[in-house]
């Protein structure tokens, strides 16, 4: 399914979302309306970041970002528990 086959309100609560940094919740509304897979969905909503980065740079500025997300969040606590190792034993 294109993007030019979901409904208007689709594709609007899609950008809505990614607009609030909820990238799952627009992975599921699209697979609501659509019946796709989540692989299939999640692929849609990785094409559609781009066009719409293009179209609005600073309304989705945070969804340009690569890398960001759990492996920076678990590289900071690894850090931070290192340095308390390295605190305590020192």
């Amino acid at each position: 399914m294109a993007d030019e086959d979901l409904a208007p309100g689709v594709v609007a609560d899609m950008t809505e979302a990614l607009e609030r940094g909820r990238k799952l919740q627009a992975i599921r509304i699209y697979r609501d309306s659509t019946g796709k897979g989540l692989m299939e969905a999640k692929e849609f909503v990785d094409q559609l970041i781009p066009s719409l980065v293009e179209k609005d740079p600073e309304r989705f500025a945070g969804l340009d970002r690569k890398g960001a997300g759990c492996s920076t969040a678990v590289l900071l606590f690894a850090t931070a528990v290192c340095s308390l190792l390295i605190f305590l034993r020192g």
